[in-house]
């Protein structure tokens, strides 16, 4: 009888720390779903991440694996969805679950202690931490469309002002909210925009015919009357999306030529795959008074471009799951260029929502995505929050051209 109730018991205790561990994960990803529906509310994204982080500290150890595991699946859910693309669909749902364990053990750092205040300086230090080189779990994104400042020093008042109450007598439980006080946003500087008039190409072509030999005239022509009709509408600059040429453009000597002409009358920016001594690049090729520069990519996709491993174990994972096409290299530096007076730099993707592409003196990024590999999915939304959050975090203006979805300028 006793073993029964303990049985019950132990049951019981577990369905609560499932429903409250999936409790903080959805409060924890809801501005993004919110934001994919078009539905953002900063007053309940505020709410509802305040809360996500205040039950962090104080939930039980089991309940935060639980919360771990839930948060690395709503929010990476999607990125299993490319591996059909190369043959491996089978890998789908293995790609999901990893990362529901990943953000388990990420998250589960905090189950080590019960000491609420060390739980906020781990939370804090989590924030610096890339698991394998993957940095879209940025814990500060979740303020990034809300009441609350994106920087460091607000995420370590918030973490105060919800830890201390533990540590204080009860009168003074609600003397640490100045704390969230002080860690309002209550002035965000309006990026510049650039004075040039610069059009932004958004594509729908469907993954599964992007790289198909049939698709690739239609595919030119396609381009070649997006070119023409902002010349005709008197643009300074059109920027189409990465690798809008489903080729390595560097080996079509006629393709280029043709660009070079048009771009007499207009900048081009433009996606293509680069082959140069043996090496292939994912590349931007900028064509500006008849001639053109290449700027590689510098940041590559953990496990999409290149695997964050060891050697022996990346040559086996490359060949094994990826037909060998996971072997980019990358660039030594950010590439920048000129047009006019103004100066941009170039961003493909994945770097975009990278800090190593904003150091230095940046005012204007032009960022280009293939968005298809996810198609339908939230990744176009959470991409588009990182880019908020860059912007804002360096004061820049981002141009952005996508296939499938996500173009527009963020401010």
């Amino acid at each position: 009888m006793i073993q029964k109730f303990n049985r019950i018991h132990i049951s019981q205790k577990f369905s609560y720390d499932l429903a409250i561990g999936l409790f903080i994960a959805l409060l924890f990803s809801a501005f993004i779903y919110l934001e994919h529906f078009t539905f953002t509310l900063k007053l309940l994204n505020t709410l509802f991440a305040l809360s996500s982080l205040a039950l962090l500290l104080y939930a039980t150890k089991r309940t935060i694996l639980i919360a771990g595991f839930f948060i690395g699946i709503l929010w990476f859910y999607w990125i299993g969805y490319s591996f059909k693309y190369q043959g491996v669909g089978y890998m789908t749902p293995i790609v999901t679950l990893s990362f529901g364990f990943i953000y388990m053990l990420f998250f589960g750092v905090l189950a080590l202690t019960k000491e609420v205040f060390i739980r906020a300086i781990l939370l804090f230090a989590l924030s610096f931490f890339e698991p394998f080189d993957w940095n879209w779990l940025q814990i500060e994104l979740i303020f990034v469309e809300s009441y609350i400042g994106i920087f460091k020093y607000q995420l370590i008042l918030v973490l105060l002002a919800l830890s201390l109450p533990h540590y204080l007598k009860k009168t003074f439980h609600y003397m640490p909210i100045i704390f969230i006080f002080f860690a309002f946003e209550f002035h965000s500087p309006t990026q510049e925009l650039s004075k040039l008039k610069i059009k932004l190409i958004q594509t729908d072509i469907k993954q599964e015919v992007k790289w198909l030999k049939k698709t690739q005239a239609p595919t030119i022509k396609m381009i070649a009357n997006y070119i023409h009709d902002a010349i005709k509408n008197d643009y300074d600059m059109i920027v189409l999306p990465e690798s809008v040429f489903p080729l390595f453009l560097n080996k079509h000597p006629t393709l280029l030529n043709s660009l070079k002409m048009l771009s007499k009358d207009i900048v081009i920016v433009a996606g293509g795959l680069l082959s140069e001594n043996k090496q292939h690049f994912n590349a931007t090729y900028i064509f500006q008074n008849g001639s053109f520069i290449i700027a590689k990519k510098l940041v590559l996709v953990p496990f999409g471009e290149y695997i964050p491993l060891p050697k022996f174990a990346r040559k086996f994972i490359n060949e094994t799951f990826f037909a060998g096409g996971s072997d980019f290299f990358t660039a030594d530096s950010p590439t920048d260029f000129i047009v006019g007076n103004e100066k941009f730099r170039n961003a493909i993707c994945y770097e975009a929502t990278c800090q190593e592409l904003y150091e230095g003196d940046v005012k204007f990024i032009i960022a280009s995505s293939n968005n298809a590999w996810f198609a339908p999915t939230i990744e176009p939304t959470m991409q588009n929050l990182l880019l908020r959050y860059y912007a804002k975090k360096n004061n820049v203006t981002i141009y952005h051209s996508a296939n499938y979805k996500g173009t527009g300028i963020i401010r």
